[in-house]
């Protein structure tokens, strides 16, 4: 039995699991290894210092696999924005066709990706927001619940309800995603799709530091913490002693300010601990998915895992539905 969606038909992969684009994390050797297993790997944009750097990263990544992958775009609310437009160029030039977007007013993006016949994949939290990206003529949505790694939006709606919702209001073939990290929860997606992050964190060509890795199989889904929420701009990420802090200031009488606690939240903070291995030294996102993490394999390894037991709980299912 093999497992053919929508979305496997669309994107040109074999298996339906996509991995989500993540800051630090999306690196060349993750998303090739992804895309050789038979997913979709995904390159993250801004982990890249600028346009020509993304360049060539597209290029060792075309070295690695033959396979389709892709390149995330986040647009993010900050003060000084990065050249978006160069980093989208930059991919198109070098050939990349897959897009996934996220983040603040997608629209001029998805207008330019659209325009050099690409399929673009745009990462939603709200159903709202869900449907004004289908009018803007996106491919793919990747549906976050409340459980997803980093921004899950300002109103609190599991992933159960959501993509339920998403059911029964947009048209077009969206991929599930946050909590999703086992067979099972590929299974209960199966209808089209599943994007894994936190779960490629933790696999033998992810470039984080292995203590990081530890700590992620070490956790439980209690591990984590919603930082940002009295900002309107909630992040999901590993309860740890930093992440504790910000809370604490954001609890102060009168609340805070985004100044107060900038010096602790800093991406490149968090992109140290990825690189030093100390779990404490800054802020890095992890979703509830952590605590169905308890090893370490490689993306062939697991994914050929989760595809067996995938197949296997199906069967089970259609077996007992029969009964």
């Amino acid at each position: 039995m093999s497992i053919v969606t929508p979305l496997t038909k669309l994107l040109g992969i074999r298996v339906p699991i996509v991995q989500g684009g993540m800051q630090w994390v999306g690196v060349p050797r993750l998303a090739a290894a992804v895309s050789e297993a038979g997913g979709l790997g995904i390159l993250t944009a801004l982990t890249q210092p600028s346009p020509d750097a993304l360049r060539a990263a597209i290029r060792e990544t075309r070295k690695l696999t033959s396979k389709p992958f892709g390149v995330n775009i986040t647009l993010l609310p900050t003060i000084n924005p990065p050249d978006y437009e160069g980093y989208a160029r930059a991919a198109v030039e070098e050939g990349v066709r897959i897009f996934e977007t996220a983040g603040n007013n997608p629209g001029p993006l998805i207008k330019f990706f659209k325009g050099n016949n690409c399929i673009v994949i745009h990462k939603c939290t709200t159903i709202r927001h869900a449907k004004s990206a289908e009018r803007m003529g996106v491919d793919i949505l990747s549906i976050d619940g409340f459980e997803c790694a980093g921004h899950p939006g300002e109103e609190d709606i599991g992933g159960l309800v959501l993509l339920a919702r998403a059911a029964q209001e947009v048209k077009i073939p969206y991929i599930a995603s946050g909590g999703i990290a086992d067979a099972r929860g590929i299974a209960a997606a199966l209808a089209l799709g599943a994007a894994l992050g936190t779960r490629f964190m933790c696999t033998v060509e992810s470039p984080i530091h292995q203590n990081i890795k530890d700590k992620i199989i070490a956790s439980t889904e209690r591990d984590t913490i919603h930082i940002f929420r009295t900002l309107h701009n909630t992040a999901r990420v590993y309860k740890n002693k930093v992440a504790m802090e910000v809370v604490e200031i954001e609890r102060r009488p009168g609340g805070a300010q985004f100044s107060d606690i900038q010096h602790l939240v800093s991406g490149a903070r968090g992109r140290l601990v990825y690189e030093k291995g100390d779990p404490d030294y800054g802020i890095w996102s992890a979703g509830v998915a952590v605590g169905l993490i308890n090893d370490n394999p490689t993306c062939h390894e697991l994914i050929y895992r989760l595809e067996k037991e995938v197949v296997g709980l199906v069967g089970e299912l259609g077996r007992k539905a029969k009964l």
